[in-house]
């Protein structure tokens, strides 16, 4: 079994910053994109930033170049590091991954850490 275990939300006041962590443990013979998904009060989720796993990204045009995603290949992390935050990015952050074994790919996410800016 595989897990996505994500770490460092919490509240922070508007124009602060966060880094979220996002560990993947378990059967895993290699992890393809990775990436960062928010799902915010009376919203549908959404896509924040993604990251290949050769180094290549992509971002939601609400946090580019407020947002930077990078990964750590042989530890299986994804990391977010998110700076000027404002009241909007409050939401539930979720870690994903495509993650392969046994032949297959499959898709997991994360339980979710709560990032709550402050006015």
């Amino acid at each position: 079994q595989v897990q996505l275990v994500e770490s460092g939300g919490g509240l922070v006041q508007a124009g602060g910053s966060l880094r979220l962590s996002c560990a993947a443990s378990g059967n895993i013979f290699t992890i393809n994109t990775m990436g960062w998904y928010r799902q915010g009060p009376g919203k549908q989720r959404e896509l924040v930033a993604v990251i290949t796993r050769s180094g290549s990204t992509n971002y939601a045009d609400s946090v580019k170049g407020r947002g930077t995603i990078s990964r750590d290949n042989a530890k299986n992390t994804v990391l977010l590091q998110m700076n000027s935050l404002r009241p909007e990015d409050t939401a539930v952050y979720y870690c994903n991954a495509d993650i392969g074994y046994s032949g297959n790919w499959y898709n997991y996410w994360g339980q979710g850490t709560q990032v709550t800016v402050s006015s």
